[in-house]
């Protein structure tokens, strides 16, 4: 265990230098690509592992709204009605970790240490992929070359299979000789290659996945990135917190205790959980939010805000100390239940027996995480709207279930535009964005950054519009 104290201090400083070195020059031809004072990759990658898990968190705090995890306190706040909104930071930081990683692979090429390349190759791959799930056609091919003040737009499906060619080569190179090891500097797997070969293999599964129903899907494909990923949740990715820089999630649920009003939860997930919409009340929401001061899940209505209640006290909000929220909790980049419910909607078709068990070992995968009771868990699970048996199994289930397991990860809001947001009672929110014509929002508008900078080759979008493997 790496003592948090120096954990601190050498993010800070590796911060520093990157943080100036993505807005200058990044390489010097001058100096020794074979001296490794010249390669400093293991401060990239502890500036890399933990950025990429606070990319995951940063795109989590808006599409929770959009997939009514959370709902805001004030009637018609532009997130929560599906306004544009100027998402400019959010662009840096994606593309702040995706340049540093850039510089990373050449390095990394430079120094022979295929490790660090191979992680490197995966984690583009990652940002990459969440940049376009977003934004859909971005700049890649000019992006990093410093040549141009105005990349083009790559076409998003274009970069869907470059990522997936990223993940493919990152998974060879991890298997390659190196000089070089990886293990402090890893804030994801603390340096095991074997676990970092599984991630890859699990985001393999997790975008083909989305191509679902596209040219060039393969169930078969999936299933087999599936077989070579995560074994159990000791696999899962994820970046765990420390005293000098607490969990984000823990942040919004102190800042909510003090009236800053973040992290209400939405209506649609309290009572998804409580025994309204579903017959079955799941135990883990007394282990995600909070109560009422009276003790009770009352949520909050998304677009309404919360109405003459108080500001304190009269909803449920996230709070400290719970598994999302504790100020030394993970963030949770991609995990074990998640791959389960992929396996299931991979395998629905062809082998719904498999499906129907991966279904099953989603929930339980959640739910050993987040520690349930085993009791409670038991008695979940054998509830007749939960085992349905596999003749009555639906893909509805699949995707409800995943929901819940996925609980404030963006990736949801894949799942929610594939799904065409057909959760069971969710609805549109009040006051929704009347350019939106009484739909679901599918797409992020570009930056305004960008368009003051790069105006010329930025696509002509609007929030309907939708990315490539959205289909109609």
């Amino acid at each position: 265990m790496i003592k948090s104290s120096k954990i601190y201090k050498s993010i800070i400083g590796v911060t520093m230098v990157l943080f100036a070195s993505s807005c200058e020059s990044y390489l010097d031809v001058n100096e020794n690509p074979n001296n490794p004072q010249d390669a400093p990759l293991s401060g990239m990658m502890t500036h890399v592992t933990y950025q990429s898990a606070l990319n995951t968190y940063r795109l989590g705090s808006f599409t929770s709204y959009y997939v009514q995890y959370l709902a805001s306190p004030n009637p018609g706040s532009s997130t929560d009605t599906m306004e544009p909104v100027n998402y400019s930071s959010t662009w840096f930081n994606l593309y702040n970790v995706m340049t540093d990683l850039y510089v990373m692979m050449q390095k990394a090429e430079e120094s022979g240490a295929s490790n660090y390349m191979g992680a490197a190759q995966i984690m583009m791959a990652l940002n990459m992929s969440m940049t376009v799930d977003i934004f859909g056609d971005i700049p890649f091919s000019e992006g990093f070359d410093f040549e141009t003040l105005t990349p083009v737009y790559d076409d998003d499906m274009v970069l869907y299979d470059q990522a997936l060619e990223y993940l493919d080569q990152g998974i060879q190179n991890l298997r390659g000789e190196s000089i070089y090891t990886m293990e402090e500097d890893d804030f994801i797997f603390a340096g095991d290659l074997d676990k970092w070969e599984a991630f890859g293999n699990m985001l393999k599964a997790r975008l083909m996945i989305h191509i679902k129903g596209q040219a060039g899907y393969s169930a078969e494909e999936v299933l087999s990135a599936v077989e070579s990923g995560f074994a159990s949740n000791r696999d899962n990715a994820q970046v765990i917190f420390f005293e000098q820089n607490i969990n984000p999630w823990s942040a919004v649920a102190r800042d909510n205790a003090n009236l800053l009003l973040g992290g209400w939860i939405s209506e649609q997930f309290i009572q998804a959980l409580d025994g309204t919409s579903y017959p079955m009340e799941d135990p883990r929401l007394e282990l995600l939010v909070g109560t009422t001061d009276d003790g009770e899940y009352i949520g909050t209505e998304n677009g309404a805000g919360r109405g003459n209640a108080p500001e304190k006290g009269a909803r449920s909000t996230l709070i400290q100390g719970q598994y999302y929220t504790s100020e030394l909790s993970p963030v949770l980049i991609g995990t074990y239940a998640e791959q389960k419910f992929i396996e299931a909607e991979a395998a629905f078709d062809s082998d719904k027996a498999r499906a129907y068990q991966a279904y099953l070992d989603g929930i339980e995968a959640n739910m050993e995480m987040l520690e349930v009771p085993s009791g409670e868990m038991e008695a979940y699970l054998d509830d007749p709207s939960v085992s349905m048996g596999e003749a009555a199994f639906t893909m509805e289930d699949i995707f409800k279930e995943k929901w819940v397991a996925m609980f404030l990860h963006p990736e949801t809001w894949n799942d929610a535009r594939r799904f065409d947001y057909a959760y069971k009672d969710m609805t549109t929110p009040a006051n929704l964005n009347t350019g939106l014509n009484g739909q679901f929002i599918r797409r992020l508008a570009y930056p305004d950054s960008e368009v003051s900078r790069n105006g010329q080759n930025v696509p002509s979008v609007t929030l309907l519009d939708r990315i490539f493997w959205d289909g109609e």
